[in-house]
């Protein structure tokens, strides 16, 4: 008899939670498991902050595939996915065509640049171990090029962030660290350098205990970044950035670094299926199946959810994205089974803000932290993810141990 083909599209968190879970609960007799990812290696998507700002080496925030997945169990597949098609039940890569009985896409975000003029051809988005190893090297490269310039080029040493959510905080606290190092490295002036953060909302991390937010946002001004809330970045060239500071009012700010952080949407690859979708993100049925499509799931960034309580959609997270593949898993084995499928909900434990090596802000478990008490969760939050996906092993040789 034939075995049930399961493919999994994508190996970041969603999906690699999935193919772990699954190749825990079933033999390799009941059912052939597929997994396709661009690279041979998952990125801590969480990290790439702190690989972009220098703090970490790229290759700390990665592992191979091959580290967390049971080779006799599960076929990886090293392509990209070009195509999928729901209706025929085949999806497209690089390495050939592929079929299946049950498809979970866990292909994972893009930046989203709102249509700005410029945005992609001029501004850096940490969107992959690659991308962060080209920031860190182009901010190291304008230091070192100002320092030895006879004329200097001030608008080397100003870097525009773009977003005032999660990614672009956690960017902000770890240059508010990194800038008085690299001003002694290169002989720098720190007066000369220049960090300014420009959100288009009228609040830095929206929807957060405004408590807190005051507090990281009085943590970062006291290392020296500057706020821009309230004023959209309407275009960005090669000599820097406007934004709109008035109803018909602009400021240009010249600049060599622009590092947009201000949005992220679904893998583009949704929009081109029948899947109904917002900007490539699919309101999934409760247990995680597309709209339609009973042997379709989807998880991570293009799963979207609406939190009923808060009456808001669920944040596109780490954590959620990893309940969501130990649902889903579980839900394979329900159909593998011919039993009914089960409810995704989700277990929010909380969040935390890192704002640098050695500050944060979160809740967690309902109680507002802060300091080095949030810095330490923090890092709690990033070995356990490491756990739960590679085990004591993985935890030991990629985790965070320096608490303080």
């Amino acid at each position: 008899m034939k075995r049930p083909k399961i493919l999994v599209l994508g190996a970041g968190y969603g999906g690699l939670s999935t193919v772990v879970n699954l190749q825990k609960a079933i033999g390799g007799d009941d059912a052939e498991i597929v997994l396709i990812n661009k690279n041979d290696y998952h990125y801590e998507s969480t990290w790439l902050h702190e690989a972009a700002a220098g703090t970490l080496p790229p290759e700390r925030v990665r592992y191979d595939i091959d580290r967390v997945i049971d080779a006799q169990k599960v076929t990886f597949v090293q392509a990209e996915v070009t195509a999928i098609d729901v209706d025929n039940k085949k999806v497209t890569s690089t390495a050939g065509e592929h079929t299946y009985d049950y498809l979970v896409i866990g292909l994972g975000f893009e930046g989203e640049t709102f249509g700005i003029t410029g945005l992609d051809e001029y501004a850096f988005s940490i969107a992959n171990v690659k991308a962060a190893r080209e920031i860190r090297e182009h901010m190291h490269m304008q230091f070192a090029a100002w320092s030895a310039e006879e004329e200097k080029d001030d608008s080397r040493l100003t870097i525009v962030v773009g977003g005032a959510g999660f990614t672009g905080i956690e960017f902000l606290g770890e240059l508010g660290n990194r800038v008085p190092e690299w001003c002694e490295e290169y002989d720098v002036p720190r007066e000369k350098v220049r960090v300014l953060c420009v959100e288009a909302a009228p609040m830095v991390l929206p929807g957060f205990d405004p408590e807190l937010v005051k507090y990281a946002v009085g943590h970062l001004e006291s290392k020296g970044i500057e706020f821009s809330i309230g004023t959209p970045l309407v275009e960005a060239t090669p000599e820097g950035v406007k934004i709109k500071t008035g109803e018909d009012t602009f400021e240009f700010i010249p600049t060599r670094t622009v590092v947009w952080a201000a949005g992220v949407r679904g893998n583009r690859l949704i929009e081109e299926t029948s899947i109904e979708s917002h900007r490539a993100r699919v309101r999934v049925e409760p247990d995680l199946r597309a709209p339609g499509y009973d042997d379709v799931f989807i998880v991570g960034d293009c799963a979207f959810m609406i939190n009923e309580e808060a009456d808001r959609p669920y944040p596109p997270t780490a954590q959620i994205a990893m309940q969501q593949g130990e649902q889903c898993a579980k839900n394979l084995v329900h159909l593998l089974a011919g039993k009914p499928t089960e409810k995704f909900v989700p277990d929010l434990k909380g969040s935390v803000c890192s704002l640098g090596s050695d500050d944060a802000i979160g809740v967690v478990y309902d109680k507002k932290i802060t300091g080095k008490t949030a810095s330490f969760m923090k890092k709690v939050v990033d070995n356990r993810s490491l756990f739960l996906l590679g085990g004591v092993g993985l935890t030991v040789k990629k985790g965070k141990f320096k608490w303080f």
